[in-house]
């Protein structure tokens, strides 16, 4: 679920929060770099019981619907379709789920129920819910194709659950797009035998990527003095205030992964930084960043000294 790119995001971050010279307080940055990372597996989880919260949501107002006082035909004889779905029935009833929540103490819906009834009351209103519950008999891919609507056209964009996120926790903001991505990936995939760990992958790929990040940002503090020494001789024509902070602390991670991380390969780590300065710095940042490392890489492969083992690492 957390990608390498996300990663080296989360890491610049605090690298941008630090002054000059913080080594003494690397365990601290290091503690937030983890709590970062698990605040995200949080916003997951939070997503997830959005869905199955709408379920049970959905399932009341079918109830108060059917004991109105004067009920409608439509509401004595409602449509099953929405609370028969089969995905959301996994996720509400799922105990793994359910456990993961009450460890992680993530009370929010019930708290804050106003969320759910609003993203319940924004697919009532939808023509995907109209299409849906017409529908005479569901197959389990017609509610997999209702979840993934409902998902990618209401609670994904909403700014009102954008912002309730942001209040949380500001981290989350740039979470949002990747638990998206991933929530997506993992509904097209779901079976109707699917075990009920499916839905709770790992946070990290494997104990490489979970390593990454914190080696990432002790390496960069470690050798930030002799970065910011090499970046001073390519950039001779600016002064040290010109160059954006953000850029800098790109080009800081980027030089620690070409002289300290002998199994990415420059040409990862070039296109990486630049797409996260095309997202997080100038419009004319990627550029500039892209010219130094160019300069630096053709000097360490001219004196030998850059540090890639293995084939295709160039």
């Amino acid at each position: 679920m957390l990608n390498r790119r996300h990663i080296r995001i989360k890491v610049m971050q605090i690298l941008y929060a630090l002054k000059d010279d913080e080594s003494d307080q690397l365990p601290i940055q290091k503690q937030f770099l983890e709590k970062s990372m698990e605040r995200m597996y949080d916003l997951y989880l939070l997503l997830l019981s959005l869905m199955a919260n709408v379920q049970l949501k959905a399932q009341d107002h079918l109830v108060k619907s059917q004991q109105k006082h004067l009920a409608t035909d439509k509401d004595k004889n409602p449509s099953y379709n929405f609370v028969n779905n089969q995905i959301l029935q996994y996720l509400s009833n799922n105990k793994l789920l359910k456990e993961a929540l009450t460890s992680r103490k993530l009370t929010n819906w019930d708290l804050d129920d106003e969320y759910v009834d609003l993203i319940f009351r924004a697919i009532l209103k939808s023509q995907i819910y109209e299409n849906y519950v017409n529908l005479e008999k569901c197959s389990f891919a017609d509610d997999q194709a209702f979840v993934l609507d409902f998902f990618k056209t209401i609670i994904a964009p909403n700014d009102k659950l954008y912002d309730y996120f942001e209040d949380k926790n500001i981290t989350w903001l740039d979470d949002l797009p990747v638990v998206n991505t991933a929530i997506v990936k993992l509904l097209k995939k779901i079976k109707p035998n699917s075990a009920q760990n499916y839905i709770l992958p790992g946070l990290f790929k494997d104990r490489e990527d979970k390593d990454f990040g914190f080696e990432l940002l002790d390496s960069t503090i470690s050798h930030s003095a002799d970065a910011n020494q090499q970046i001073a001789e390519k950039t001779t024509n600016w002064d040290k205030d010109r160059i954006a902070n953000v850029d800098l602390v790109l080009l800081q991670m980027a030089i620690c992964e070409f002289q300290h991380f002998p199994s990415i390969p420059v040409k990862v780590t070039i296109n990486e930084y630049l797409e996260i300065a095309k997202e997080y710095s100038t419009p004319k940042s990627s550029v500039f960043i892209n010219g130094i490392l160019d300069k630096l890489v053709k000097e360490y492969e001219a004196k030998g000294k850059l540090n890639k083992s293995g084939r295709g690492l160039m």
